[in-house]
């Protein structure tokens, strides 16, 4: 995945105003998988952004769709009012890159590795 002109081969968030590596590894450790997406990831990620200007989370589930959110990653999501987007990374990177709510007010998570 390719973003601002920098090739990524992992799996990457992208900020309102900077980009980072996935916190994959705080659900792999409660749940064995980095193919899950708890809660406890997602509040790290909600950490880095001003929740109240977050309107939308995007997440690319992989070429093959193997990334899930697990019930406590929505629910959190819910909780703080923001839209979810759930599919696919090619479809999940165009949406975020072509889609209408500007950068500053979503966050995208994408699994780039399957």
């Amino acid at each position: 995945m390719t973003i601002d002109g920098e090739k990524h081969d992992h799996d990457i968030a992208i900020y309102p105003d900077k980009t980072g590596g996935r916190k994959k590894w705080i659900t792999k450790e409660r749940h064995g998988t980095s193919h899950k997406f708890a809660r406890e990831e997602m509040e790290e990620h909600l950490e880095k952004v001003d929740t109240d200007q977050i309107e939308k989370v995007i997440v690319g589930t992989g070429q093959y769709g193997k990334l899930g959110l697990l019930d406590g990653a929505e629910e959190l999501l819910v909780e703080e009012g923001v839209e979810i987007v759930e599919v696919k990374t090619p479809e999940a990177a165009r949406l975020f890159s072509e889609g209408e709510t500007p950068r500053g007010q979503k966050l995208g998570i994408f699994h780039v590795t399957c």
